[in-house]
């Protein structure tokens, strides 16, 4: 796949995020001192794993993260611990209601091809930046999941329910995905991914969306957004021409 270079962020704009995140984790300790604000919960490292398949499995709504897998196979993550993060997410995924949003390096990208934890050719979306500011994850807009070393999530974590900073990490998040490129965006002559190929079908056999959300045991607007996805991928703005630009690619 041939991408265009991530667009380069100033390193003060990363360290402005890492900065504003701190000193949101500051004063919530300060005010959680005096009882006046929820306080963070620790996550020790032999827990970790347990935690996250609590947390992903009761998401509902939506998960927004920042997240470099790349950094986490070089930082000694076992393969185990990386396919355990992948079925987590693939929860998130599976549940119709929730919108799954991470941002990555292309690095990260290519190094988890094969593991899976950022599935954006399956159902999530994803925008690539040139560094990641900080790992974090955003369940419901409501709890934030912060590593301890703000670097690797099983060295141990904090959950974060003090609505003041996870306000903070999902402006910091809407403003790095808005900078982001969108992998999805350039797409290979020779390559759909997987997760729209039955969209795809269903949209050549005519069949109506109601009957292809149901046939494809996808909620209707699970559905209209993969359609919206695939005329993404197929650089067209009508269904009508999405048949044509599939055939044209040889994936009709």
């Amino acid at each position: 796949m041939k991408w265009t270079t991530p667009m380069s962020v100033p390193k003060e704009h990363r360290e402005a995020s890492r900065e504003a995140m701190h000193l949101a984790l500051d004063q919530s300790s300060f005010y959680a001192n005096r009882g006046l604000r929820p306080p963070a919960q620790l996550v020790e490292p032999k827990n970790v794993g347990t935690a996250s398949g609590r947390l992903c499995s009761r998401t509902r709504h939506e998960l927004l993260a920042f997240d470099d897998p790349s950094g986490c196979i070089n930082g000694g993550i076992t393969e185990r611990q990386l396919v355990h993060v992948a079925a987590c997410i693939r929860t998130v995924v599976n549940n119709q209601a929730a919108a799954v949003r991470q941002i990555t390096t292309r690095q990260g990208l290519a190094q988890d091809a094969d593991v899976g934890t950022i599935p954006w050719r399956d159902g999530s979306q994803a925008r690539l930046i040139s560094e990641i500011p900080f790992r974090v994850s955003i369940i419901d807009r409501t709890i934030a999941v912060i590593p301890l070393d703000l670097d690797v999530f099983h060295n141990g974590m904090l959950l974060v329910r003090d609505p003041a900073v996870v306000q903070t990490l999902v402006r910091a998040h809407r403003s790095w995905w808005s900078s982001g490129e969108n992998p999805a965006a350039h797409p290979t002559a020779d390559e759909l991914p997987r997760y729209l190929r039955p969209v795809l079908d269903c949209l050549l056999a005519g069949t109506p969306d109601e009957a292809a959300a149901a046939h494809l045991n996808l909620s209707l607007r699970t559905y209209s957004r993969r359609v919206g996805d695939l005329l993404t991928t197929l650089g067209v703005s009508s269904r009508f021409q999405a048949g044509a630009a599939a055939v044209r690619r040889g994936w009709a």
